[in-house]
């Protein structure tokens, strides 16, 4: 994924707490934290989820592989938090989002993001960068994700606008922001 100044735009969510979304990769992200698009069982096999996991390195495998073993499979719409391993970030949230016919995408999508806002914010984090969940290998609709994305981070700052958190980037591959450009940009 390429990054690009010319492909971007700025949302302000609260009057002291920014929204980026642009064609970015997420392993640049200028965050304290990065989202990966996850499984229940934190397995990445494909996708974003592998390309974050080898780049983390084996620790991060193994500190999921503990996780599961204590807790069981994460359900969908919650996340978990990681070390980022050799990444450049405090930490790696694992938010688990619905699959395409789960049944109320929107809703559970919209949950899935609130869940790892609120991981975000019990860790003090400034800053958070996110891909669109769900959009990939589980198959959501893009123009889905970018109102449940919007919808999910207005709700968050409008139910306790005190957040700490003040930087958050979504981002995004330069064929689908167009969908976010057109759904978000307001």
């Amino acid at each position: 994924m390429m990054d690009s100044m010319q492909h971007r735009f700025l949302c302000r969510l609260h009057p002291d707490t920014e929204l980026i979304v642009g064609v970015k990769d997420i392993l640049s992200a200028p965050t304290d934290a990065i989202v990966n698009p996850a499984n229940g069982g934190l397995s990445h096999g494909g996708g974003l989820a592998a390309v974050i996991a080898q780049a983390a390195g084996e620790s991060i495998e193994m500190e999921c592989d503990e996780i599961i073993r204590k807790m069981g499979r994460v359900p969908k719409t919650h996340a978990v938090l990681t070390s980022a391993g050799r990444l450049p970030y405090r930490y790696v949230i694992h938010a688990v989002g619905p699959r395409m016919g789960d049944g109320d995408e929107y809703g559970k999508l919209k949950a899935t993001i609130m869940y790892a806002m609120q991981l975000a914010l019990d860790t003090k984090l400034t800053s958070v960068a996110f891909p669109a969940i769900s959009t990939g290998i589980y198959g959501v609709p893009k123009e889905l994700c970018a109102k449940a994305f919007m919808d999910a981070l207005d709700q968050f700052w409008r139910d306790a606008p005190h957040r700490k958190v003040k930087l958050v980037w979504l981002c995004v591959m330069l064929d689908d922001y167009p969908i976010f450009e057109k759904v978000m940009n307001r």
